[in-house]
């Protein structure tokens, strides 16, 4: 509407886990698993469930009016993404980006994959801290460990202690035994041992629990994992727990070291306890091969790429939160243990286990001429694919002209949840592959949360489907609401209420422009002109309307320009209903009877018709569908309104003395309108009004708008009197320049009152 090349591109990501968990459901209700059907058979299950609910956002989208390019919807498991997701992988591979090597990840046991640090959710637990004495394996004594998690201990390979820990000086280098077990642990020293947590000392469990990983790497220490995929105890365990999930092994190991006289001390502990963000399992910290991308680098340009305004956040409290999080980035664990998802392009040669990263299956191994070849079975975080968004939906890696028209764009608007999943990734891409940011602007929006402010969520059944909404008030009255509740930096609770309120606000939009096509007549019609009259022709109440529908035109290009998307809402809100339709509709309305001269009509006509259409216009991008119908009405040669100009704020058009001038014929009317009200006076009844003006240009302004007046007040007469104070019973009421007086002779029975 403003004259710029536009692209809204639409699209959706494949969810990985989220939606890997939906057919897992399914074909469990089928009797069936996904290694009984298959990889092959399973992505094709997987395939037909998208085929059935995959449109269900883009189709809630497109009830919603989101004016977005839909012949240009993309996916991200679509061929051209899926080559330039495994184009982004092999490109980073070949740059010392990407590496594969075991390290501590976020295990889901139940999901059965890694996930990344942003889906694990702590939830503050009741547990309990277990003292454990670990003997010496020469001589009397030994050391006691604190542990929350006694069932790693059969996974230990050490027991560190804080070097300067007067209490421990001197055990370094000596052994322990480790309990239930046997197995003699060496005695380290690491300044990673908190002295004041526990006993000091802490035993170390390498491969499940990522403190205790780094500090084996500085020692030298083994490890030792203990638990499989599904969290039950492996064969690296006594016999006695193998194959117990861990939790039952946790209170066997208690029970046993009770037995042995092992367990010195239990206390309550109140703690954090890691979540699977999807399914709310208990996530274990634990030891696998990955594939990792050493993003330090990429963050480093990112953070340069936000601190000099390249990408500018509103609101701008954000860039903390951004800071802070690239600022102590780890390597980005980007390999998930599923099925659904771009399959890593790697292959093992399964003669020499040679690692082969390319952009198509080679045809044999570099290394010993093998063809026996199998692809990694892992998938990429969907992250990694949705961090290409920007230029993978345009065309890259080919050198498109969609590519070289819209990269990058100006403005992402997203929620603060995604803001590390999405955004961080996105800007470090954009900046490694095409050496540009890939968005200007990003307006970070609250989250639509239920009426009492609950995160909606389906354990709590307070999720609501906008559908229902539209169902119920219209798409414009929701998103008018959405757009009114927008205040930077907070949440929306969505309340129905609001939604009633701005449901009838499209009908007073729809009655009022009503009104004016009733009065333009076919004929009429046919020549009329959205421009405004001359203006030396045009009555003070139409020079007033001009001169707010131009504030309001610059009002909300400058709330438009600062994401202030309720102050526009507010504002089209306040002009349309109160100043538009209570007001100068009701001012215009005498001037269209019969017997008015034709000019004079033709005026009336002419300004309401324009004020309409450009008011339309502003309030376009926030209720699209109302606007629309109403525009095709107008009289004019367009196609669509999306297609007309946006109006322009005109400076010439704003009268001041004509909007100080009306504000003072409003004040008396309310003036009349309260003493009405609290005297109980019937609506209908005309009163008599007499003033006496306090100032020459008050006396001025009442008498040229007497009319006006005496129709929006409904008084039979409006005259000035030099007496303030007329015989008999009287209201009075002072208005800017101006005494009131409302005589009440046979008006109202005085006494009753």
């Amino acid at each position: 509407m403003k004259g710029d090349d536009v692209l809204w591109l639409p699209g959706t990501d494949h969810a990985g886990i989220a939606t890997q968990m939906v057919v897992d459901r399914r074909i469990a209700s089928e009797g069936l698993s996904r290694e009984a059907l298959g990889r092959e058979a399973y992505i094709a299950r997987v395939w037909q469930w998208r085929e059935e609910y995959g449109n269900v956002i883009i189709g809630q989208l497109k009830r919603l009016g989101c004016s977005c390019d839909w012949t240009r919807e993309r996916f991200t498991m679509d061929q051209g993404l899926s080559r330039a997701v495994r184009e982004a992988f092999v490109r980073l591979y070949e740059a010392g980006l990407v590496y594969r090597d075991k390290f501590i990840v976020n295990w889901c046991p139940r999901c059965r994959t890694a996930i990344s640090d942003l889906e694990v959710i702590p939830q503050e637990t009741r547990g309990h801290l277990y003292t454990v004495r670990y003997p010496f394996a020469a001589g009397r004594g030994g050391i006691e460990v604190a542990t929350t998690r006694p069932e790693t201990m059969l996974g230990d390979t050490g027991v560190a202690v804080h070097p300067d820990d007067e209490r421990y000086h001197g055990l370094a280098g000596r052994t322990v035994v480790l309990p239930l077990v046997g197995r003699e642990l060496p005695i380290v020293a690491d300044r990673f041992v908190e002295k004041d947590f526990g006993t000091g000392a802490v035993k170390i469990t390498p491969a499940h629990d990522a403190n205790d990983f780094e500090v084996a790497r500085r020692t030298g220490l083994p490890a030792l994992v203990v638990m499989d995929e599904q969290g039950r105890m492996n064969d690296n365990v006594p016999e006695r727990y193998r194959g117990l999930d861990r939790f039952e092994a946790r209170r066997l190991v208690i029970d046993d070291l009770k037995a042995g006289g092992y367990l010195v001390a239990v206390k309550d502990h109140l703690y954090n306890v890691g979540h699977c963000q999807r399914c709310n399992t208990v996530v274990e910290p634990y030891l696998s091969t990955q594939w990792f991308v050493r993003v330090k680098p990429l963050a480093e340009e990112a953070m340069r790429a936000v601190a000099d305004g390249r990408v500018r956040f509103v609101p701008p409290h954000w860039v903390n939160s951004y800071n802070e999080w690239m600022g102590k980035i780890h390597d980005w664990c980007v390999s998930r243990q599923l099925w659904w998802g771009h399959q890593i392009p790697a292959w093992h040669c399964t003669t020499c286990a040679e690692i082969h990263v390319a952009r198509s299956a080679p045809a044999a191994c570099r290394r010993c001429g093998g063809a026996a070849l199998r692809q990694d079975p892992d998938v990429l975080d969907t992250w990694f694919s949705s961090g290409l968004w920007p230029f993978s939906t345009l065309g890259w890696p080919d050198a498109t002209p969609e590519l070289r028209r819209y990269y990058p764009t100006t403005v992402l608007v997203t929620g603060f949840d995604i803001l590390f999943f999405w955004v961080c990734r996105m800007i470090m891409m954009g900046l490694h592959f095409m050496k540009e940011v890939p968005f200007h602007q990003v307006y970070i929006t609250g989250l639509v949360r239920d009426a009492e402010g609950q995160k909606m969520s389906k354990t709590r059944g307070n999720v609501i489907d906008p559908l229902d909404l539209i169902e119920r008030y219209g798409a414009d009255a929701l998103r008018f609401t959405l757009a009114v509740m927008a205040t930077p930096g907070s949440d929306l609770p969505l309340a129905e209420e609001r939604m009633v309120g701005y449901r009838a606000f499209a009908n007073k939009i729809w009655n009022a422009a009503r009104f004016v096509l009733l009065n333009l007549d076919g004929e009429t019609t046919a020549r009329a002109s959205t421009a405004p009259p001359p203006r030396p022709s045009l009555r003070l109440e139409d020079r007033w309307i001009l001169s707010r529908l131009q504030r309001l035109a610059a009002t909300v290009d400058g709330h438009l320009r600062g994401f202030r998307f309720d102050e526009t809402a507010n504002a089209l809100y306040q002009f349309l209903w109160h100043e538009y339709c209570d007001w100068y509709l009701e001012m215009a309305k005498p001037r269209l009877l019969p017997g008015v001269p034709p000019e004079e009509a033709a005026r009336a006509r002419a300004v309401l018709l324009h004020v309409l259409d450009a008011v339309l216009r502003l309030l376009h991008p926030v209720m699209p569908f109302l606007t629309e119908d109403l525009w095709q009405r107008l009289p004019h040669d367009g196609e669509t309104i999306a297609l007309s100009s946006y109006p322009a704020h005109v400076p010439a058009w704003v009268d001041e003395a004509a909007e100080r001038q009306v504000e003072a014929l409003m004040e008396v009317v309310v003036k009349v309108r309260n003493i009405r009200a609290e005297l109980n006076i019937d609506p209908a009844r005309r009163l008599p009004l007499r003033y006496v003006a306090r100032s020459a240009s008050a006396r001025r302004t009442i008498a040229d708008n007497a009319a006006v007046i005496a129709t929006l007040a409904r008084l039979e007469s409006v005259e000035e009197s030099p007496d303030p104070s007329p015989p008999g019973p009287a209201a009075r009421a002072v208005a800017s320049g101006v005494d009131l007086v409302v005589p009440l002779e046979g008006v109202i029975d005085i006494g009753a009152e």
